[in-house]
């Protein structure tokens, strides 16, 4: 008798194998096969062991695989290649012996003398029958020419798709297994890793649909990268999610870097701005409103005189949707009402005013380009009215115009201050007062009522400039008010001048009435920092009472008289450190300025000052402990219920780029810019370390997931590279392929198949670098950020290449990290280089 036979085989196997075929044949009456097919006698009757691949795919095409006692679907996996596997369809009443089957399956497999069949859980399979009955419901085997049986580490469990920890039986390893592992620097590996949560397979998705799938290639800077798809996973849907992002709350204040900014509206409201939102915040109601029509940062900002509407600046992007223009909007309703000069400025705009006469019809602006450009618009029609070269080599910091000529501006920076007149040509005449190469840097500009111009410098002196009757200008009075630099200044109705020294960190009153004598004065805290910008709080009323930004990005309020408390907390440095309570709307942030701050909602509750920068931060899984990783290589411990340091740990001279807690808590590994891993034991509830073992690696590691099991950790390199590594086994795992299946319990990394999708997508350009990602709790969304500002809210997984999204823009420059709450009811982002902190509702679409 004579079997015929094919196979149904994934690519990695070979479809011409020649399945029951031995050398010199079965025996006398079979007839020898020639080119890829099999040729037999009319006469012979013996039943096939496996049917033809086109019947299999005609039979189970959209059906899940029915298994009946003769037939049966198998997996089959090289137990020391896990690349090399296929599936087969046998017939499980050949009258073939069982033995000689298995070693036609190794031929399949690329295997010489293959001997063994193996169940993932490490059971040997003997016979037909046991594939029949005790071993019905195991779809996947392992092939080995192994005499012994060998110690696959997991097992799959009954349920379909579920998998459990399977302990490893120690064996000592063979001469042939040793020369092998001391070949691959590795130990063979499983196709499959631990799972602890059964994963539903959707009903139309069918186990053949999973198996069908190829691995996806992505091109990042220039190297392909490969993901491999997993056995079992959720349906992709293109489709945009369900819910989008809306901005809650905006945290601290752009005072490192502005002049001017913050403004009181007739409404009570505090008006300044982070990043691209313009912010007014109501102190009374602990509530904020959010303009967000600016797609790059906003660079500076003027009110209205009527107080009825704002323009505001932003600076110029890299795309036509994000040119550098003026946006006139509404306070009250904030509606977008006029947008001027789009297209017009190079770089961005340095300065803004309105006019003070007229009804304000008339708006300046200095462009941030290479000539700097003076241009004035009527701007309730976009008319450009005439502009200047000012041809300063330096930013202008500020202009004006003169409160009592609407012809008349003036500009100042370093080594400048100049009065533009325009004429009624549209030209324009200057009169430089501050010229080159002067190294005066004018940093602020006031009126008194008579019309005299008071300007503030960056040697701590005031100077008043008043007009002759010819209508020239001179020094009326200078005088040294401060040590250093004086930031802002403002003159009271009453005639009271306030000017905010940086280094000094005085506010000091000045009695313009009295020839300037000094009225009082008072000192911020070294904590706040120099002063940047001053406003009354109820702006017409002579209560004393005033609104001082810092350039540490806070907001006081206080008066000469009493002290200044803060009422806007900011990171004031680069802000890279982010992390989320497990079970509380807690979340804790941690930068350059070495401020690690926890948050509830709108409110801070503590802010713990250390000796070191940091990059990275992350929470205890009991929610006790605060582990941040600083640039020097330290991690410091904190106490999460108050903020008190409970210790340091030197763990290398690399910056610690990022951490994470197993789902146990027993152990933390730590990412460096060395490339390694850094495993410490931990214990007390998070608070004491011990350190474990190290894990070598090259590139820089810049984000870090630990698996379900504790087994594995996934890592993603500055050049995007996808690293696995065996925690138990202290080796790098090197077969993307064995850790397909691995289930993960964070989701950090910015690679992977699942969501490959968010790379190269087709609605938005390529040249899009993501830069943080995260996972939602439920595993339905999918949050990214990349290096222009974007935030995008996908489905998860994100597979397709058309995954459509929600988008917000809010940032310029890179969005250092984004991470969902651990209800997913909110979203926290971090910019890394301005350092805005933004709270996100996710709500319904």
């Amino acid at each position: 008798m004579e079997t015929s036979c094919r196979f149904v085989t994934e690519p990695q196997c070979n479809n011409n194998a020649n399945y029951g075929k031995k050398s010199g044949g079965w025996n006398s009456t079979t007839t020898p096969t020639t080119g890829s097919g099999w040729s037999r006698q009319s006469s012979m009757s013996r039943k096939q062991s496996v049917v033809d691949a086109n019947e299999l795919t005609s039979a189970t095409s959209g059906l899940n695989i029915t298994k009946s006692s003769t037939t049966r679907v198998i997996r089959i996996i090289n137990n020391f290649d896990h690349t090399v596997q296929c599936r087969v369809l046998l017939n499980l009443r050949t009258t073939q012996p069982f033995e000689e089957v298995i070693e036609d399956l190794g031929h399949v497999l690329k295997m010489n003398n293959a001997k063994r069949m193996l169940t993932v859980s490490n059971q040997e399979v003997r016979s037909f029958s046991q594939l029949r009955n005790e071993f019905s419901d195991v779809d996947t085997f392992y092939i080995t020419s192994e005499s012994r049986v060998l110690s696959p580490p997991f097992r799959r469990s009954r349920s379909r798709g579920a998998l459990a920890v399977e302990p490893i039986i120690n064996t000592v390893p063979t001469k042939a297994e040793k020369q092998r592992r001391a070949r691959s620097k590795s130990r063979p590996r499983a196709l499959y890793a631990a799972d602890t949560d059964i994963v539903k397979v959707p009903p139309d998705y069918t186990v053949l649909d999973v198996m069908k799938e190829e691995p996806i290639r992505v091109q990042i800077r220039g190297a392909r990268k490969t993901f491999f798809p997993p056995m079992v996973h959720s349906p992709s849907d293109d489709s945009p999610p369900d819910k989008r992002l809306t901005l809650n709350w905006v945290y601290g204040y752009r005072g490192v870097d502005t002049r001017r900014n913050l403004w009181v509206l007739p409404t009570g409201e505090l008006l300044y701005y982070v990043a691209a939102v313009a912010v007014l915040y109501d102190r009374d109601e602990e509530s904020q409103r959010h303009y967000i029509g600016h797609t790059e940062d906003i660079q500076c900002m003027d009110v209205h005189p009527s107080k009825e509407m704002v323009a505001s600046a932003q600076k110029a992007g890299r795309t036509r949707k994000t040119q550098a223009h003026i946006r006139i909007w509404s306070p009250e309703t904030l509606y977008t009402l006029y947008i001027v000069g789009n297209g017009e400025f190079e770089e961005g705009v340095s300065a803004l005013a309105f006019s003070q006469l007229t009804g304000g019809n008339y708006l300046l602006a200095v462009d941030c380009g290479r000539e700097k450009m003076l241009s004035v618009w009527q701007w309730q029609w976009g008319h450009l009215l005439g502009k200047v070269a000012t041809m300063q080599t330096e930013d202008i910091l500020g202009a004006s115009f003169h409160p009592l000529d609407d012809n008349l501006m003036i500009t100042y920076g370093k080594g400048h201050l100049t009065f533009w007149t325009r004429r009624k040509d549209g030209f324009f005449e200057k009169i430089d007062i501050i010229k080159a190469p002067s190294r005066t840097v004018v940093t602020s500009l006031q009126f008194e009522q008579e019309g005299d111009v008071i300007t503030a410098d960056g040697d701590g002196f005031i100077t008043i400039y008043s007009v002759d009757s010819d209508g020239a200008y001179y020094v009326r009075m200078e005088f040294e008010a401060h040590n250093k630099s004086i930031n802002a200044l403002i003159m009271l109705p009453e005639g009271t001048l306030l000017s905010g020294g940086e280094k000094d960190r005085k506010i000091i009153a000045w009695d313009s009435l009295q020839n300037y004598n000094k009225i009082t004065e008072t000192k911020l805290t070294e904590v706040y920092g120099g002063v940047r910008s001053l406003y009354p709080q109820r702006p017409g009323r002579n209560d004393g009472n005033i609104y001082v930004g810092t350039i540490k990005n806070h907001i006081l309020e206080g008066s000469m008289q009493r002290r200044f408390n803060r009422i806007v907390f900011g990171h004031s440095k680069q802000l890279w450190g982010l992390a989320v309570h497990p079970d509380d709307e807690l979340f804790a942030t941690a930068g350059y300025d070495k401020n690690i701050s926890l948050w509830k909602r709108h409110a801070l509750l503590w802010s713990t000052q250390i000796t070191y920068e940091c990059v990275s931060l992350t929470f205890h899984p009991f929610g006790t402990a605060l582990v941040a990783g600083s640039v020097e290589g330290y991690l410091v411990i904190i106490n999460a219920e108050n903020g008190s340091v409970v210790s340091s740990v030197r763990v290398c001279g690399s910056a610690l780029t990022c951490m994470g807690f197993n789902p146990a808590g027993d152990t933390i590994a730590v990412g460096s810019q060395n490339g390694s891993v850094y495993l410490y034991r931990v214990s007390r509830d998070g608070f004491t370390f011990k350190k474990s073992n190290k894990i070598r690696g090259v590139q820089p590691l810049v984000h870090l997931d630990w698996s379900t099991d504790g087994n594995y950790l996934q890592t993603v390199t500055a050049e995007y590279d996808l690293v696995f590594w065996d925690v138990k086994g202290l080796i790098q795992e090197k077969s993307a392929p064995a850790m397909k299946d691995v289930k993960w319990y964070t989701y950090n990394a910015t690679v992977g198949y699942l969501v490959s999708g968010i790379w190269h997508n087709r609605y938005y350009p390529i040249s899009s670098m993501i830069s943080t990602a995260n996972r939602s709790s439920a595993h339905d969304l999918f949050i990214t950020g990349d290096t222009d500002g974007h935030l995008r809210l996908f489905r998860h997984p994100c597979i397709l290449t058309k995954s459509e999204y929600n988008e917000e823009k809010v940032y310029s420059g890179q969005v250092s990290s984004a991470r969902f709450l651990y209800n997913d009811r909110n979203v926290v982002t971090v910019g890394g280089t301005d350092a805005a902190l933004m709270l996100w509702d996710v709500i319904e679409d």
